[in-house]
């Protein structure tokens, strides 16, 4: 991996996917100092080569950086971790999505750092999808032993309106995009 991390570990999240198209790299220069980008562009033909490019202005700006996918890919990419549904014990930083308490409970015995929960409310991204809403969303989180991303529909707004249920950041891909 390119860096060690120790806690902080960031509370604004993009998450990148093809719909960006060219305001990828826009997107990410305008994140704030000490946010993170999960790179997930999981369909495009030269996947590296922008992940590559991803990675130069991540560490100018001192962005953390996972990939989505399996931590082997993520260390030879040099990543800062990885993003993705495992059984297996982190090695590096890892993330994992969750959408259930049984997900939730698998991530934490594998030892991710950050648990992003979703979807909180309904999501271009994926379109027509159940949603948690704040109740379903805080039911899924008690109990959480790892800090919890809120995902799914979200901006700062929704954002501060979860606090209450003391989240601990939150991702987005559209209202992170410029």
């Amino acid at each position: 991996m390119r860096r060690c991390y120790s806690p902080p570990l960031p509370k604004i999240w993009l998450m990148t996917d093809e719909r960006m198209g060219q305001s990828l790299l826009s997107s990410i220069a305008a994140l704030p100092r000490g946010a993170g980008v999960v790179f997930r562009h999981y369909q495009t033909p030269d996947r590296k080569a922008l992940f590559g490019a991803v990675k130069r202005l991540t560490k100018a700006r001192r962005l953390v950086l996972l990939l989505a996918g399996h931590e082997r890919r993520a260390l030879r990419w040099q990543a800062d971790g990885s993003h993705r549904r495992s059984p297996h014990r982190a090695t590096t930083l890892r993330t994992a999505p969750v959408h259930s308490i049984p997900e939730r409970l698998a991530a934490e015995r594998a030892g991710a750092a950050l648990l992003f929960v979703s979807p909180v409310f309904s999501t271009r991204s994926h379109e027509g999808a159940k949603t948690l809403g704040p109740v379903g969303f805080g039911m899924l989180m008690r109990g959480a032993k790892r800090p919890v991303i809120a995902l799914g529909g979200m901006t700062k707004r929704r954002a501060r309106s979860l606090r209450p249920l003391k989240i601990y950041g939150w991702a987005a891909i559209d209202s992170l995009t410029v």
